[in-house]
């Protein structure tokens, strides 16, 4: 009984540990705002993009490159918050596969721009 106690907390602990997320801000820009956000969270009136997609890399690429562009939801093309969010699935999925493919969760607000 005690084995399994061990093992069911060793085990929680584990798939506590492995989710994350990281967010990074520029202190320089302000937010891109978003008046009609319902959002209850850190994002609370801002413009949220938000990407959750699965990226195939060659097992010799050591790095990706996600451009973002100036376009209707990033007017600016600049970024003030990026939030990157990592999850067992996703790490999971890239021992399976070897590193091939890799789950992605981004946040990101474009900073305002400036007239």
């Amino acid at each position: 009984m005690k084995q399994i106690r061990l093992l069911l907390l060793l085990l929680s602990f584990l798939l506590l540990a492995s989710c994350y997320s990281v967010r990074l801000r520029n202190i320089n820009g302000t937010p891109q705002p978003d008046p009609f956000s319902d959002r209850d969270d850190y994002y609370r009136g801002m413009a949220v993009i938000e990407i959750d997609t699965v990226i195939n890399m060659k097992l010799t690429s050591k790095d990706f490159t996600y451009l973002i562009k100036e376009s209707d939801s990033c007017e600016s093309g600049k970024l003030n918050i990026v939030e990157y969010r990592n999850t067992l699935g996703g790490i999971l999925l890239s021992a399976i596969t070897f590193g091939r493919k890799r789950k992605v969760k981004i946040k990101y607000v474009c900073e305002k721009l400036q007239n």
